[in-house]
């Protein structure tokens, strides 16, 4: 059992003896500084109500027209210790409070009391007296570290065991920005007449967004192909209803008009799945496969991870299972599957972990894979989850040989996700590969807050599939569509055939996943521009028509087919959804979802933004934002609104160097 030592420390803080107009507010922010958006802060006093406010996208929070006495300020947030603060609340607002949410799951009590009145009007926790010390974690005996082919010295030894960090000496040196990413052709418009049917598989990938983030907030603009529009949109979580006719998802469909083509339509196809509350989670078999190469050693990567994992740790229970395997150089075991209640244990084995040596992840992902199989769990969670900055440099790196060894697996029920971080050295396209071949998602980790998100908060939609296989075909109808366009998804296009062809891998849902699909409708008539087509040589028209398929009298827009299989089934079911031709007369998600898409088209300099503008995201991302309590929409905003200024900076300068 694993003893946490609660720090405490206890100032007098004298603020005066009115209380009119005083307002108590601060920031929450996690051990890294950033910001921690969602955290429930209260302010509690013997005798008077409870207050409650939640933290905004920024961290902040803020409580009004307190009256004076003695209170208790609480930070509290799943995955992170619950910090209390008591002050003493007089004429005076106190300056702003910084409060700093620690991983774990005990309470971090600090009360605030100050000498003087000058002292306490700083505003500023000082930090908490240091724990007693604790011994380092024991090295892992050989049994825990079952190396393969010795890793003393790259995996267990770190960076002081002379790792050559892709050889750049035993500390990792930036290298020149290697980061790649796969081309993105965006998709065209296609006439109804020649292609009346629209098919892909589904996305939940977020990782995009999160690093267009990073990229945004570096004050800097992605390149277009690290813009993946549809993981823009799927990163929001919109209030779709979660069942239709049996189906472990429900579909909606809105009509709207297009914001940046004014004459053009936008057709919403949404998908959500089944939510699942904490308690019936499944068990779950966990294998972390770490990337320990000596460029998973800035802060960023590998101690990102660590923390991140701790984070989740906390969370397990006696029915679940963990297991650590490393690779670098060699591959080898940091932990062995062990119960999820084992906290010490688990902990201990990730704070030993250091970075160091080169990359051989494909013995990592063998080594994963068979430990994940050993102790398999029927009718649970089986998953392999990769954190890497996706550079394979050593032993089997071709991307075919690594997608054989995954795709072979996921047949036996063990499924992988991905977690990216890292930013110079990112290979995004190799990591959203192996995710979509793993029957798993793919997440790209900026922040602890991110990590948080994904691991903790979103466990169910991260971990949880409640089906796979996920296909979707939309059939426009003549008379109503001329053309038509599909925003995003791009690398998940299929073949119409595909469609009804079980063999074909798809997405997978996991429990409360949400995904949102854009149309860009244009009407019957309208040309759409685009190269035409040369007169044939060979064939012309014949005296009278050739025979035409028969059109069927209709006013709906079109109809939308998905189909699915369950998580251990191989038979597809399908449910079909006709989708009226007439606007939604309050369209609740689709304004949002625009706001999003145009945002991404403008990154890109898409060559279907028309007449899309910064000034038109914000608006109608704050006219649509709806309930946001995680404050993931007003950061939205802010982005936006940086983005703008960033393009506006590009652009100057430009003009100025013609």
């Amino acid at each position: 059992m694993r003893v946490f030592v609660t720090a405490a420390l206890i100032v007098t803080l004298v603020l005066g003896v009115q209380a009119a107009g005083v307002v108590v507010q601060g920031r929450i922010i996690d051990p890294a500084g950033a910001a921690i958006p969602g955290a429930t802060v209260e302010l509690v006093s013997a005798g008077k109500p409870t207050l409650s406010t939640v933290s905004g996208a920024d961290g902040t929070f803020r409580f009004a027209d307190i009256a004076a006495g003695s209170y208790e300020l609480r930070a509290t947030l799943s995955g992170f210790r619950q910090s209390r603060v008591t002050i003493t609340v007089g004429a005076n607002s106190p300056a702003p409070f910084t409060i700093k949410l620690l991983v774990g799951s005990t309470v971090e009590s600090v009360t605030i009391s100050g000498a003087s009145a000058n002292d306490a009007s700083t505003g500023k926790l000082s930090a908490p007296a240091p724990a007693p010390a604790v011994p380092a974690p024991p090295r892992p005996s050989t049994e825990q570290l079952r190396i393969s082919g010795g890793v003393a010295g790259g995996v267990a030894g770190g960076i002081a065991g002379g790792g050559s960090g892709r050889g750049y000496g035993g500390l990792y040196q930036a290298p020149p920005d290697t980061a790649t990413y796969a081309a993105i052709d965006e998709n065209m418009f296609r006439r109804v007449a020649d292609h009346p049917l629209s098919t892909f598989s589904i996305d939940v990938d977020t990782a995009s967004y999160a690093n267009v983030r990073r990229f945004l907030n570096e004050g800097q603009l992605p390149p277009a192909d690290a813009v993946r529009v549809e993981e823009l949109i799927n990163y929001f979580h919109f209030d779709y209803p979660d069942s239709a006719d049996g189906a472990p998802f429900g579909v909606t469909t809105e009509l709207t008009r297009c914001p940046w083509s004014p004459t053009h339509k936008l057709a919403l196809v949404g998908l959500q799945a089944k939510r699942m509350s904490e308690g019936r989670t499944p068990p779950r078999n966990l294998v972390f496969l770490l990337d320990v190469s000596g460029s998973m050693s800035p802060p960023q990567r590998l101690p990102l991870v660590k923390t991140a994992m701790k984070m989740l740790a906390e969370t397990l229970r006696h029915e679940d299972r963990v297991a650590i395997v490393v690779y670098a150089g060699d591959s080898g075991v940091a932990l062995p599957s062990t119960r999820g209640d084992e906290h010490g244990r688990i902990l201990d084995a990730i704070s030993s972990l250091n970075a160091g040596g080169s990359t051989n992840g494909a013995a990592g992902i063998q080594l994963a894979y068979q430990i994940a199989s050993e102790n398999f769990v029927k009718g649970g969670i089986n998953r392999v989850i990769l954190a890497t900055d996706g550079d394979f440099n050593v032993g089997v790196t071709s991307m075919n040989d690594l997608t054989r060894i995954i795709e072979e697996k996921r047949s036996t029920g063990v499924f992988l996700s991905v977690l990216g971080v890292g930013d110079d050295n990112l290979k995004d396209a190799t990591m959203e590969r192996l995710a979509d071949k793993g029957n798993g998602n793919y997440a790209y980790l900026d922040s602890l807050t991110e990590a948080r998100r994904v691991l903790v908060r979103e466990a169910g939609s991260t971990l949880v599939t409640v089906a796979k296989d996920v296909k979707i075909q939309i059939e426009f109808n003549p008379a109503t569509v001329g053309a038509y366009r599909l925003v995003g998804y791009e690398n998940r296009v299929l073949k119409s055939r595909d469609f009804n062809d079980d063999t074909k891998d798809a997405g997978e849902m996991g429990a409360g996943h949400t995904v949102t699909a854009l149309y860009e409708i244009v009407p019957p008539g309208e040309d759409v521009g685009g190269p035409g087509v040369d007169a044939l040589k060979y064939q012309r028209p014949a005296d009278r028509p050739a025979p035409r398929m028969e059109t069927i009298p209709s006013t709906e827009l079109m109809t939308v087919k998905v189909r699915y299989k369950q998580p251990d089934g191989d038979r597809s079911s399908l449910v079909t959804i006709p989708v009226a031709g007439r606007e939604t007369a309050s369209p609740k998600h689709a304004g949002f979802a625009a706001a999003v898409a145009e945002f991404g088209m403008l990154l890109r300099k898409s060559p279907y933004k028309a007449d899309a503008t910064w000034e038109d995201v914000v608006k109608l991302a704050r006219e649509h934002r709806g309930a946001d309590p995680d404050g993931y929409r007003a950061e939205f905003v802010r982005l936006a609104e940086l983005a703008s200024s960033l393009d506006r900076q590009r652009s100057t300068q430009t003009d100025a160097r013609r």
